[in-house]
């Protein structure tokens, strides 16, 4: 599975603002309901439950919000890159300034933990997170995120 085929460039936001992760994952859902059809607030609500559980933030400024809703279609994925990091409550308590919301469909299963598995990881690589973290543009940051030499083994 290749992240290009999860997200396209309009889902890309490569220079976003948000105060606090309450905020980011407001304006993420804003985004993913722009791309999917499915209500801002549904989203909202779906991912802040997922949070609640244990925050999504996986540590060295990465964080990969997720949930599963009925309406979407396909797996569907929104990245966003931060201006200034927020706290995201992550693993290693570092503020988040990466983030990848990745959206399924209820029945999506293992295809859900592919997704998942691949989103962490591409955002594992170094030399790739150093590249995204340094460019303003969402197509250069779709290419780097969808570079396939970044799939190697896990």
């Amino acid at each position: 599975m290749d992240l290009s085929d999860l997200i396209d460039v309009p889902a890309i936001m490569p220079t976003l603002k948000a105060n606090s992760k309450k905020q980011l994952l407001q304006i993420l859902a804003e985004r993913a309901a722009s791309i999917t059809g499915i209500p801002e607030r549904e989203i909202f609500d779906t991912v802040l439950q997922r949070e609640r559980l244990g925050s999504t933030g996986v540590g060295n400024g990465i964080a990969i919000p997720h949930g599963k809703l009925s309406g979407v279609k396909r797996i569907t994925g929104v990245f966003a890159r931060l201006d200034t990091p927020v706290d995201f409550e992550a693993l290693d308590d570092e503020p988040v300034d990466l983030v990848f919301l990745l959206l399924a469909p209820e029945g999506a299963g293992a295809d859900h933990l592919k997704a998942l598995s691949r989103i962490a990881r591409v955002l594992r690589d170094g030399e790739t997170v150093a590249k995204v973290r340094g460019t303003h543009d969402a197509t250069a940051i779709h290419a780097l995120l969808s570079d396939t030499q970044g799939s190697k083994a896990a």
